[in-house]
């Protein structure tokens, strides 16, 4: 069952369109991540499906109610970890998550979120001393301590070094195991791969493709190798061989599943000798230069 179903959606500012008609919907129980280069609509799109900004146009429902008509009831039921936080430098982390368990009807207990995301041995210590990972954390318990259904998260693991990032990811998947779904903003790409079930690549402020990130990718394989003594025949006939490229004695070979083993057998056959011969995956970034013909930022 979809919890969040947006259609056509379209915002501008002073003329300039930011978002052209996005559609996409998250399923119940799923972590579905939002990918684009920098300025191309990621966090509008994910603010106007929170209710934080109206949209020109289109329709949004999430858990089947208008962010922009049902707001009060809608907050009630989703949590938000917005891109950029602030919060009074004197606050105490445990005042910060009582204040905020204070804001909901059915809080969870924020003495468990503090366990939970590391922050025990701070729980008396004031906002404006955090590390700037303790503070990403600490932002992410908060948007978590109203047992939302639906938890937004942007650019998660910003600030945070590579173990506790990887902690981080397991405790999301706990969250996503729990039953809340999790809308992600990220540039992180083995943060999409690790934690997403589905993605939607924005560029230009449309949608240019929704799959899961092993689906994006492809599953094509690129074969390289260099000749060293022989006479190359054509490969194209090869099972599964998609495409070949040669300059000079460098060749590559794309194709699936296991053309690979065809084309090793195929070159002995016809007694052709290489050498530097490796095998590259297609990634989600190739996938991702492919479709929006840029790196990601």
């Amino acid at each position: 069952m979809a919890v969040i179903e947006v259609t056509d959606l379209r915002k501008g500012y002073a003329g300039q369109t930011v978002l052209d008609g996005v559609s996409f919907s998250v399923e119940e129980g799923e972590i579905f991540g939002i990918l684009g280069p920098n300025g191309t609509g990621k966090t509008t799109t994910v603010e106007c499906v929170e209710g934080l900004r109206r949209p020109d146009s289109g329709t949004i429902r999430v858990l089947g109610l208008d962010p922009a008509k049902d707001g009060r009831k809608l907050r009630e039921q989703i949590g938000v970890q917005l891109q950029q936080t602030q919060l009074p430098e004197n606050l105490k982390v445990w005042e910060a998550l009582d204040l905020y368990a204070s804001f909901y009807a059915e809080s969870r207990d924020w003495r468990e979120l503090l366990v939970e995301w590391g922050l025990a041995d701070k729980r008396n210590a004031r906002f404006g001393k955090l590390s700037g990972g303790q503070k990403q954390r600490l932002f992410i318990a908060l948007a978590l301590v109203g047992n939302p259904r639906v938890a937004f998260l942007d650019e998660l693991t910003t600030g945070l070094d590579p173990q506790a990032r990887r902690t981080t990811w397991e405790l999301i998947k706990q969250v996503r195991a729990s039953g809340v779904t999790v809308v992600l903003v990220s540039h992180f790409m083995d943060e999409v791969e690790e934690l997403c079930d589905r993605v939607a690549v924005l560029n230009h402020g449309k949608v240019v493709a929704v799959d899961t990130p092993s689906g994006l990718a492809g599953g094509e394989h690129r074969m390289r190798f260099r000749l060293m003594a022989g006479e190359l025949t054509d490969l194209s006939g090869v099972p599964g061989v998609s495409d070949v490229t040669r300059t000079g004695d460098r060749v590559v070979v794309t194709g699936r599943g296991d053309f690979a083993t065809a084309v090793t057998a195929h070159l002995a056959r016809h007694q052709v000798l290489v050498s530097d011969l490796r095998i590259d995956k297609r990634t989600l970034e190739d996938a991702f230069t492919a479709l929006t013909g840029r790196p990601l930022d």
